[in-house]
């Protein structure tokens, strides 16, 4: 497994609101779902709260005028905590990374029905090894090459590491397999320190403020920072670049109503003004569905192979035994 198999397809308060019926309500003249009064809308930290209100606030704004009903921002702190208020039934909407979103739908309820569009129209986006441009480490790799991997890889034990959460997908999974799972290190272990910086803002910061060698990012951050603050991206330097990665999923609830469903969805699908969207690094959204992320799911499972046959802890037989298991997941996934 290797970059055929991602590149194969790719703390505001929460207020309580009335259960969500699984009944359908009357679409005809009647208020779709009125037993929900209010939308809550789950927005991962990619960046500080500050501003990610800037940046969301008028397509919420739009939203709300589109549904008839409040949109109620929910800016958590930690990718888990969107999972988990979505899981309680606290959210009816999120943004998701990839890897957040595999949790929130296999434990809490959600179903990804579109997935954003950059500005420039991809719908792909890379994850980064990134360090301070004064570092030394700039002139030990071939940046045209990106071979920065390698050099983390032997230098480890020299380092200081930031990852940004771990349920990040271009901030932990995907450097996670490609760098350490399938050089059989443990991350935990190999570096002078290691942190997780809790966003990709914190992760470009702390390689700014020299906090640490070498950290975690992705592309859409990065071209973000070269339009909001160009002073601080002038001091990044990317060392290492993965395959493509699919872009964000935006998820509902399985049980909302039907009719709101379609509401949400059609809004989604219809946005189109620039003025609000580039902020966010898009240009619009596509539908989508729940399979358009088994390649997160595979990169996981192949994660997890790597590290069970890493594992000196296990012995052959229990190696087997799991790894057995996993392969049967991936089967089960594939077909």
């Amino acid at each position: 497994m290797s970059a055929t198999l991602l590149g194969s397809c790719i703390n505001s308060q929460v207020s309580q609101r009335t259960s969500i019926s699984n009944i359908d309500s009357n679409t005809g003249d009647e208020t779709c779902a009125p037993e929900i009064e209010e939308i809550e809308f789950g927005i991962s930290p990619s960046e500080s709260q500050e501003n990610l209100k800037t940046h969301w606030a008028p397509f919420l704004a739009a939203m709300e005028a589109e549904l008839g009903r409040p949109v109620i921002a929910f800016y958590a702190t930690d990718y888990a905590g969107v999972i988990e208020a979505m899981g309680a039934n606290k959210l009816q909407l999120a943004w998701y990374g990839g890897k957040a979103y595999i949790e929130a739908a296999k434990r809490s309820n959600a179903e990804a029905f579109t997935r954003t569009v950059n500005s420039n129209g991809t719908q792909g986006y890379y994850s980064h090894l990134i360090t301070n441009v004064a570092n030394p480490i700039v002139n030990e790799v071939d940046l045209q090459e990106g071979t920065g991997d390698r050099y983390i890889v032997d230098h480890a034990a020299e380092l200081t590491f930031a990852f940004n959460d771990p349920n990040s997908t271009s901030g932990f999974l995907v450097p996670t397999y490609y760098i350490f799972a399938r050089n059989r290190m443990n991350p935990n272990e190999a570096f002078k320190e290691l942190i997780f910086a809790g966003s990709h803002e914190a992760t470009a910061l702390a390689v700014v403020n020299n906090q640490v060698d070498v950290a975690t990012n992705n592309s859409e951050t990065l071209t973000m920072l070269e339009k909001s603050d160009p002073e601080t991206r002038a001091k990044i330097q990317v060392i290492w670049t993965s395959p493509v990665i699919p872009t964000e999923p935006i998820a509902y609830r399985k049980d909302l109503p039907s009719c709101l469903k379609e509401q949400i969805s059609s809004f989604f699908y219809n946005y189109k003004d620039v003025t609000v969207l580039e902020p966010l690094g898009w240009s619009g959204f596509v539908p989508a569905e729940d399979k358009d992320w088994n390649t997160i799911r595979e990169l996981e499972i192949a994660k997890d192979i790597l590290e069970v046959q890493n594992n000196q802890a296990l012995s052959t037989e229990e190696k087997q035994q799991q790894i057995n298991q996993l392969e049967q997941q991936l089967e089960e996934l594939q077909s």
